[in-house]
């Protein structure tokens, strides 16, 4: 049986489970058995490398200092926060390359990302909003003092630990202020977070990780981002238009008194910003006027934990939750590693989201064999590409013929569970909205591919909630669903 290319150890470091996916690769949890402590370590695979090295005009790879590969940002993401010493920030320990991996080892850091406190609804009162700014700003403004800048502010890049604290992660594409090595024409970032003069190819500093910690209070008052839609209008917005105050954003309308210290972080011109990170953090601590914790409240903490055991596919995609091989859950089916599992599930969440998990479990019940199980998974993506891209990071080798979707169990019937509709009944427009939207809400943004492809392969009702019922990951949610859409499981 072909074998996912998932390591037993990198450098010294044992890998015992996977963590998720990084901006570039694959995070493993590793231990470090001089130091005997857990360690993350985040891959980026030699292959990437080299076919991004080789892509670059002749002239260029004879200058290496002077452009952006890869390889470049990953060595350089190890230089810059491997310099770094604060407890706002994560720890990097080594950089190293095997065979196959260059890999950064760091610290492991339990907690999850703000992103997916967000994602989970969560509403962050003053104290915890001036908290998470006091501190990230706090560790910005150390690393602008060590003339690093990160380049990469956003949501999912600040870790929020379990004793509250918070540590900002991934100088992937940070900037050294003594070393030009930038692409020409490459912006490089998170669209929302990514200032004007990236735009429009101003002077570029460490005032770009000032107007994205601003960007990022706004969220945190306002409870919405202040440039929202597509690239393209989120760019215009940012380089052209001025949002709301937070303020009058927030449907409480909460804390007026920080709309000021907003506008300043997020102006388009960057000498009319704050000019330091230090000046930032003072005017939002005399705005509060208060002592300030220098950790999230625990309150905010166990209500966040409480809400992904009730809700653990929140509408939102986010990071994969670590996966680990001597974890108690439930043991992978027969004839399966978990490792080996879990390497898929990362590989396939980049494209489904959430919904990975359940997909790679039932259809591992039934395919043995690693090629089998990536046919049965790839008409869960819907690009053709991306299928192609999710097979060799699978197979290491390209595969294009995906078989059919796993279909619903035997013996699973379905029945009307209102009066004038029957189960033969062709689906109407209006009950594919009906049921897209609902779908979205259990199983997150993939709902809508799932009802989409469910709807293509059959018109009639039965046939279409057949199809849709393979994705969820509780019996308990999948019979909720069909209670509201009109139908039960009998």
């Amino acid at each position: 049986m072909a074998t996912l290319k998932v390591p037993e150890r990198l450098g010294k470091y044992p890998i015992t489970g996977v963590v998720g996916r990084g901006a570039m690769g694959i995070v493993f949890k590793g231990y470090d058995p001089v130091i005997k402590r857990p360690v993350a370590i985040k891959t980026i695979r030699k292959e990437l490398l080299e076919d991004d090295e080789a892509s670059l005009p002749s002239s260029a790879a004879q200058v290496p200092q002077a452009n952006d590969t890869l390889s470049s940002r990953f060595q350089r993401e190890a230089q810059a926060a491997g310099a770094l010493s604060h407890p706002g920030i994560v720890s990097v320990y080594e950089y190293g390359e095997d065979a196959h991996y260059a890999f950064i080892a760091m610290e492991f850091v339990e907690g999850n990302n703000l992103r997916d406190y967000i994602a989970n609804g969560t509403t962050f009162d003053e104290q915890d909003t001036v908290s998470i700014m006091s501190q990230l700003l706090d560790a910005l403004h150390y690393a602008h003092s060590a003339t690093v800048w990160h380049r990469d502010i956003k949501p999912a890049n600040i870790m929020v630990m379990s004793n509250g604290r918070i540590k900002l992660t991934d100088f992937g594409i940070a900037r050294l202020e003594n070393a030009d090595r930038t692409r020409t024409n490459v912006i490089m970032g998170t669209p929302g977070y990514i200032a004007p003069e990236l735009y429009l190819g101003g002077k570029v500093d460490h005032r770009l990780d000032i107007f994205a910690a601003g960007v990022l209070f706004y969220q945190l008052l306002a409870r919405k981002s202040p440039f929202r839609g597509g690239p393209e209008a989120i760019m215009h917005d940012v380089c052209y238009h001025d949002p709301e105050p937070a303020s009058a954003v927030d449907p409480a309308h909460r804390w007026p008194q920080y709309d000021a210290i907003v506008a300043r972080a997020i102006t388009k011109a960057p000498a009319d910003r704050y000019q330091s990170a230090a000046e930032f953090r003072s005017a939002i601590l005399d705005a509060y006027a208060q002592p300030v914790a220098n950790t999230i409240s625990e309150a905010t903490i166990v209500t966040h934990r409480k809400r992904q055991v009730a809700d653990p596919d929140p509408g939102t995609p986010s990071l994969p939750k670590t996966f680990s091989v001597s974890s108690s859950s439930a043991p992978p089916p027969t004839g399966w590693s978990s490792v080996v599992l879990a390497g898929v599930e990362v590989e396939i969440a980049k494209y489904v989201g959430p919904v990975a998990k359940v997909l790679v479990r039932r259809a591992a019940k039934e395919h043995k064999d690693l090629e089998s199980l990536v046919g049965a998974l790839m008409p869960a993506i819907d690009d053709l590409q991306e299928r192609s891209a999710f097979a060799r990071a699978v197979l290491g080798k390209p595969m294009t013929t995906p078989r059919a979707a796993p279909r619903v169990a035997e013996g699973t019937a379905l029945t009307a569970a209102s009066a004038g509709t029957r189960p033969g009944d062709a689906l109407t427009p209006a009950e594919l909205e009906r049921a897209t939207r609902l779908l979205i809400g259990y199983i997150g943004p993939i709902g809508k591919v799932v009802a989409k492809r469910a709807a293509a392969a059959g018109t009639s009702r039965r046939e279409f909630f057949a199809a849709v019922a393979n994705h969820f990951d509780s019996d308990a949610s999948r019979e909720r669903f069909m209670r509201e859409v009109g139908f039960v499981e009998v």
